[in-house]
């Protein structure tokens, strides 16, 4: 995953990237009423006439980096048809996208288009129909030819137009951008990028670089992606962030342990834990291990499913759970215990 922070209009740029986009446009909230009473008290026609120019001002933005038969979701958390149907409808007349058909169960009791003049699949979440709040969305797909001032545009020309880039972009915009992207590397030793490589199922399908303090994994296969996105676009985040180095210590990260694609369990010492250590561990609280737990990093599971990671130091272990995830809630759902 590659994390950006971005006007729309800045990626335009890439040209013809994505293979699917979707655009979950800021909206009046009208689907947050029931839920939300601050909803209620920020809502005006005059809001709506915003949103509606706004989405119609991001989709314009964002529509150019769509690959010719690619797919975009419209979605809002909104009922009105002029932030919803009336701005599918002038994606279709702009565009010439074509509406698609998504295959839902009638039992789960969404509604149609409300729009008499228009006959387009669109989806509609009502909470008194649906369980949930409220919600709506379309699915769109490009067409794989478009006419572009007056000429044909193929599949073709809009992949070349994509490796190139606009490379009209002024030298200070460029720098700017890759200062942004590419954090200050503080002199890191290939001991501990060896380390941290040594915990990934497959280190050779991967770039281990240091970034900073942190050492972070991003696969081979998409490093020419990743490369063309940090010229043109501020990221916040690329790759899995294996560990972090502070002092002589290199702590395994948490965002390693949600891995299961690239993490190597044997790399760690482990221990299953129980549902109540399990609960007191995702509220980020103190723990202690079995006296039979090694010290150091462990990598704790329960039902076999890594949680992350903690520093056992005998009578007690460090909770290293990421204290912008911890729940608030003292139990789960019998649901969720099952799972």
């Amino acid at each position: 995953v590659v994390v950006t922070n971005n006007d729309p209009s800045d990626f335009s740029r890439l040209g013809a990237f994505f293979d699917v986009i979707l655009t979950d446009v800021p909206c009046s909230g009208e689907g947050m009423f029931r839920k939300d009473p601050g909803a209620v008290e920020e809502w005006s026609p005059e809001n709506v006439e915003i949103c509606w120019q706004r989405q119609r001002r991001i989709i314009a933005d964002i529509w150019p980096c769509l690959k010719p038969g690619g797919i975009l979701v419209y979605s809002t958390c909104t009922y009105n048809t002029k932030e919803d149907e009336e701005n599918v409808q002038w994606i279709l007349d702009e565009f010439g996208a074509e509406v698609l058909p998504v295959n839902v169960p009638e039992g789960w009791g969404i509604t149609g288009n409300l729009l008499a003049a228009a006959d387009f699949p669109v989806y509609r979440f009502l909470p008194h129909k649906t369980i949930g709040e409220g919600f709506f969305l379309a699915v769109l797909r490009k067409p794989e030819a478009e006419r572009q001032g007056g000429i044909v545009t193929s599949v073709n020309r809009e992949v070349t137009a994509c490796g190139a880039m606009n490379e009209k972009l002024s030298r200070k915009k460029t720098a700017a951008a890759r200062n942004n992207s590419k954090p200050s590397s503080a002199p890191m030793g290939k001991e501990q990028i060896a380390v941290a490589k040594s915990w990934l199922l497959s280190p050779e399908d991967f770039e281990v670089s240091a970034n900073g303090s942190f050492i972070t994994a991003f696969p081979k296969e998409y490093t020419g992606e990743c490369s063309v996105l940090q010229r043109y676009l501020r990221i916040v985040q690329a790759g899995v962030v294996l560990g972090e180095v502070k002092g002589k210590d290199l702590i395994p990260n948490h965002a390693l342990a949600m891995s299961p694609s690239l993490l190597r369990t044997e790399a760690f010492a482990s221990e299953e834990i129980g549902y109540e250590q399990a609960i007191a561990y995702l509220r980020k609280e103190a723990i202690t291990l079995s006296a039979t737990a090694p010290r150091g990093y462990v990598l704790l599971t329960y039902r076999k499913v890594p949680l992350g990671f903690v520093k056992n130091i005998g009578n007690r272990a460090n909770n290293l759970y990421p204290q912008e995830w911890r729940i608030r809630s003292g139990y789960l759902p019998d649901e969720i215990r099952i799972l």
